[in-house]
């Protein structure tokens, strides 16, 4: 396999994330389930955004997220994502460009708007979420760089773009174009709900395409539809080459063949969940380009998530290597 000319290559939604402090009666009056991401029209994300004070507006979209990351610790990444040619998606290009991302995936020029994802986080620092997909929405096969992709040792893989036809047909041709070049596919299940809506075909996708999987406790429960983790890893790690569960304060799990690790939390003031999963991800891909082993991955992973969640916002506040 020839040499990468990039770490992580990213593909996922580009959002603009609008955060806002409330409380759980908030969430029970707009019937919203805590923890969870919502998928929202343009009339319901107008209407909620009316009810609350957002704190901050910050680019974001998960993968994205990882992307900045991933850039903050040293690494060489780019990222596609849709927005639209308005003031949003101009600063979501700028954000993504300024902290080190490559990103050149051409504006739609018409139709919806640049996606939004309001970010409502609870006083235990647990975030939920409802977006509003827009320009998302407009992502496909025409947008994937085969150069990028063939040279990435890692092309990392958002599980909300399953939500869309168009993004599948995007997601199908990176993972045929990666693995054409020798080189890996990671994914991320993103959501317990978004497990729910795709189980059958995430689970045909994992078994085919995907090197290394990335998950949480809930997700992974929900993908087999059984009421322990213990048991979704029991079968998940068969599926994949490397396998990370992440367990919030109780830390991951990380299995590579018979090889198990329990790697423990990194401690610190929880301010804000959001991204918490997208800054594990990338500091275990960093590492893991970087020819590092499993458990290092997952500390580096958890070091990295841990100064992420003690301040609002998913992206570093300063660098990060």
């Amino acid at each position: 396999m020839t040499p990468s000319r990039l770490d992580i290559l990213g593909i996922g939604n580009a959002v603009l994330d609008i955060f806002a402090r409330v409380d759980d009666t908030f969430l029970e009056a707009h019937d919203l389930v805590k923890g969870s991401m919502t998928l929202v029209d343009a009339d319901q994300a107008h209407a909620l955004h009316a009810d609350l004070s957002p704190i901050a507006e910050i680019s974001g979209g998960s993968v994205a997220n990882s992307m900045v990351v991933a850039a903050s610790l040293g690494a060489r990444v780019a990222y596609v994502g849709k927005v639209r040619d308005d003031d949003p998606g101009d600063t979501f290009a700028r954000d993504t460009r300024s902290a080190g991302v490559g990103f050149q995936t051409a504006p739609t020029t018409s139709g919806a708007p640049t996606a939004r994802c309001i970010v409502m986080v609870t006083p235990d620092g647990e975030r939920t979420m409802c977006t509003f997909l827009g320009a998302c929405a407009e992502l496909g096969p025409e947008d994937i760089d085969a150069g990028l992709v063939s040279g990435a040792a890692v092309t990392y893989l958002e599980g909300y773009l399953w939500d869309r036809p168009r993004a599948k047909d995007a997601f199908r041709l990176a993972m045929s174009l990666a693995h054409s070049a020798g080189r890996k596919i990671a994914l991320t299940l993103s959501d317990s709900f978004c497990v729910e809506r795709h189980r059958a075909e995430f689970l045909a996708l994992i078994r085919s395409h995907v090197d290394v999987l990335f998950t949480n406790e809930d997700e992974a429960r929900s993908l087999y539809e059984v009421a322990t983790v213990e048991e979704a890893i029991s079968r998940l790690r068969d599926e994949c080459e490397i396998l990370a569960v992440t367990r919030g304060e109780n830390g991951s799990y990380i299995t590579h063949g018979d090889d198990f690790h329990a790697i423990p939390a990194q401690p610190t003031t929880v301010v804000d969940t959001t991204g918490a999963g997208d800054a594990y991800a990338a500091g275990f891909l960093h590492a893991l380009t970087q020819g590092e082993d499993l458990e290092t991955c997952a500390r580096l992973g958890s070091t990295t998530a841990a100064r992420i969640i003690s301040h609002i916002g998913s992206r570093p506040l300063v660098a990060l290597s």
